[in-house]
């Protein structure tokens, strides 16, 4: 026990700093630790740490809120307006923050893995597991920044820290490529095993192939889709043997999970309480509520209790409900993601909310005990689809279309043209992963974030907000001063958002 204290306390002190800039000593000592596999472990643990402290609601109206499906029409909250700039960064600070830790956590942890002196059959794994954290960290400054400083060694000294802090922005496009080709000659070095299937469902090699998919999707390097997702095929197998129903956030690890955001204790991994404000579960339910009662806009849902906290809600948009995901399709999958009512009774005024598949039930005012659903092997499936299509391999792009389409019960997909097609997996992948953590990367690698929110995202303040450089966040000016302005947010500039 006294192992886990000594890790985690060294790791605490490494939360007190927010930039690039900072005190190595705060960091996990490589010289000091890492005899024993019970010390690596404590330390790979602790590289999971920040992943609590920005998946939250905030993050989470970012990349969901503000697409083409989904908006928080009266939220006060910024990220729900876009109304963002370099000065009021909104989810930006917390994302730049707790990404940038976590890049350093997993780097001097790899740096302390290497120089331990057990043998490399022993800590290898740890490594890599290690590695593929840190390729997660990158792939959400990526997306959400676009292009940021890119680094891999360890900060020992200053002269170290002097040269980080004089790095500007980076190809996101070349960073997604070297750390593909550092995970392509790692992953197959791990049991090829499903994540439920890993010790305490830490990252193996399923997460890692995600991970390649995922960053070569965005390069438009379709070859690597596809390796990295027959490598999934493989291990997964056939998309038909996992119920759909098993999606809902408060069903956890699951056989079909990729990566879940834990919010529970297990013994030797991560401990987290989900800080109550921030939790998803207040943005997702119903509204409004009856104080002192489980009714939710007109409707008794004893299964959420009476004491939940209730914010301005997220809510699928008109788009959502009439244009990808209708009704009378026979689609199961319409009322795990929208709700229009509960054990046979309708909502007031016929409204429509996030459905269960995010609600968390039992819930104590904010406190969200819902694992968070990141990544699934149903995301895979899909970008087999897309990148068979981009290939000009129709027909097997619409088997892979097919095999979700089939699952949720609606009617194969018939051939009419590659623009049809291409519009269609787009769809399919709105009503397969409707509110997990990913809709606006898709618009975004697509190239159509701003048309698409533009035309569908009716909330009044985003019309009057958005600009075409809203479609990745700039980086918080406290941390373009502290690089010297080596930092910058050029688009933002063109728009004179700087916010100064």
């Amino acid at each position: 026990m006294k192992k886990y204290i000594i890790i985690l306390s060294i790791i605490a002190g490494a939360l007190c700093s927010c930039s690039l800039q900072e005190d190595p000593s705060a960091i996990v000592s490589p010289y000091k630790f890492f005899n024993t596999t019970v010390q690596i472990r404590a330390a790979v643990n602790g590289c999971y740490d920040p992943l609590n402290n920005f998946h939250d609601l905030r993050y989470y109206i970012a990349i969901e809120g503000t697409t083409d499906l989904a908006s928080t029409n009266g939220s006060a909250q910024k990220d729900a307006r876009l109304d963002i700039n370099p000065a009021s960064p909104g989810a930006g600070n917390a994302v730049w923050q707790w990404c940038w830790k976590g890049v350093r956590y997993c780097l001097s942890t790899i740096a302390g893995i290497q120089r331990s002196t057990l043998d490399e059959s022993d800590k290898l794994p740890y490594e890599v597991e290690t590695r593929i954290l840190l390729s997660y960290y990158y792939y959400v400054l990526t997306s959400f920044f676009g292009d940021v400083p890119f680094y891999e060694d360890y900060v020992e000294d200053d002269d170290d820290m002097l040269r980080i802090a004089q790095l500007g922005r980076m190809s996101a496009v070349e960073t997604r490529r070297t750390l593909i080709e550092e995970l392509k000659t790692y992953v197959p070095t791990l049991p090829q095993i499903r994540t439920c299937d890993q010790p305490m469902n830490n990252c193996g090699a399923a997460m890692g192939w995600m991970m390649i998919a995922k960053m070569a999707a965005w390069n438009k390097d379709w070859d690597d889709v596809i390796y990295a997702c027959e490598h999934l095929e493989a291990i997964y197998g056939d998309l038909s043997q996992y119920p759909y129903e098993d999606v809902c956030f408060r069903n956890k690890n699951t056989k079909e999970s990729i990566f879940e955001i834990n919010h529970e204790y297990m013994d030797g991994g991560i401990d987290y309480t989900p800080p109550s404000s921030l939790a998803i579960n207040s943005v997702v339910l119903p509204y409004p509520k009856t104080t002192g009662t489980c009714i939710f806009d007109g409707v008794t849902i004893p299964e959420l209790g009476d004491v939940v906290t209730c914010y301005t809600p997220l809510r699928p948009t008109s788009y959502m409900k009439t244009t990808v995901s209708p009704g009378g399709k026979g689609d199961i999958r319409r009322e795990y993601n929208m709700s229009t009512g509960w054990d046979g009774v309708k909502f007031n005024g016929g409204r429509t909310w996030m459905g269960q598949k995010f609600w968390c039930f039992h819930t104590y005012r904010n406190y969200d005990n819902n694992n968070y659903k990141i990544l699934r092997y149903a995301d895979a499936v899909l970008l087999l689809a897309e990148a068979w299509c981009e290939k000009g391999e129709y027909s097997k792009s619409i088997d892979y279309l097919n095999k979700v389409r089939t699952r949720a019960e609606i009617a194969p997909y018939s051939f009419y043209g590659e623009v049809k097609l291409r519009g269609e997996i787009r769809d399919e992948r709105g009503r397969e992963l409707f509110g997990e953590w990913g809709r606006k990367y898709d618009l975004v690698r697509w190239g159509i974030w701003y048309d698409q929110v533009s035309a569908y995202n009716l909330y009044s303040n985003v019309q009057a907000n958005i600009r075409p450089c809203h479609q990745y966040y700039p980086i918080p000016d406290v941390q373009c001063a502290r690089s010297g302005r080596i930092l910058t947010n050029p688009e933002y500039d063109k728009y004179n958002l700087s916010g100064e």
